[in-house]
């Protein structure tokens, strides 16, 4: 399948917010990626939706959480977002590289950013190569003003796996 060339021209200068999204099995399998696809969906009642590769590592643990985690990226955390983006959890411990903390519902909350939120998985949907996992958050923190690290900062990073 090609993908119609001026779509995918007009789409690669768009510098979408980065994220990592973090999820946890019972068990305690964790994982972590780095999301480009995502967005809050309702106002009320609150939910954002998070679009993750299904051929990574951590979609396979996020298929199977109840919760997730989302950390909203400062430009600083450019570090951060190369590990969750370059490395895969199929070969590497990812937590075991940075600081973290059990936070609600047992998921991993990373330290270093400044922003994030978590709650139930509301809805997952096949929208692709992506599953979409619609959540309700109901817990987080911000700790000051950042400045969001966007996908034009980190475009050239060699992904874990591919899209």
């Amino acid at each position: 399948m090609t993908q119609p060339a001026a779509f995918h021209e007009a789409v690669s200068v768009i510098s979408y917010p980065m994220v990592i999204v973090t999820a946890v099995v019972p068990g305690g399998e964790r994982s972590g990626c780095l999301v480009g696809f995502h967005t809050q969906c309702s106002i009320e009642p609150a939910r954002y939706l998070l679009c993750v590769s299904r051929a990574n590592h951590t979609h396979r643990v996020a298929s199977a959480a109840s919760h997730l985690a989302v950390h909203l990226l400062d430009e600083a955390d450019e570090e951060l977002a190369t590990l969750f983006g370059e490395q895969t959890g199929d070969e590497i411990d990812k937590f075991a590289r940075c600081a973290w903390r059990e936070g609600p519902f047992g998921l991993p909350v990373l330290e270093q950013p400044r922003a994030w939120f978590a709650g139930p998985v509301h809805t997952r949907a096949d929208v692709g190569d992506h599953t979409a996992f619609v959540i309700e958050p109901v817990d987080g923190a911000v700790a000051g003003p950042f400045t969001q690290l966007g996908f034009q900062q980190v475009r050239d990073m060699q992904p874990g796996h591919p899209a």
